[in-house]
């Protein structure tokens, strides 16, 4: 299985920050490896339609948009869509 790619999108702001916090528990509970990656270029934002953040993304599949998801909601979701595909 090659590595999971996980990217919050938002402005720096307290949401996204604590879902960038919930993403890496959740990848940390889940035992895998995954580059996690906060994106907060406004030009990038944008580029992926993007119009509510904080944003999530899995190896560029949308997870969620404008809520913090919990980690154990960001877990499922990757053990669900992402480690059932592999």
């Amino acid at each position: 299985m090659s590595t999971i790619k996980v990217e919050v999108f938002g402005t720096g702001c307290k949401k996204c920050q604590q879902l960038t916090a919930n993403a890496k528990e959740a990848i940390a509970n889940l035992g895998i490896e995954a580059e996690i990656s906060h994106i907060t270029d406004p030009i990038e934002i944008a580029q992926r339609g993007i119009i509510s953040t904080p944003a999530l993304f899995v190896n560029q599949k949308l997870i969620s948009k404008g809520q913090v998801l919990p980690a154990v909601q960001i877990q499922q979701n990757i053990q669900q869509n992402i480690l059932q595909q592999s």
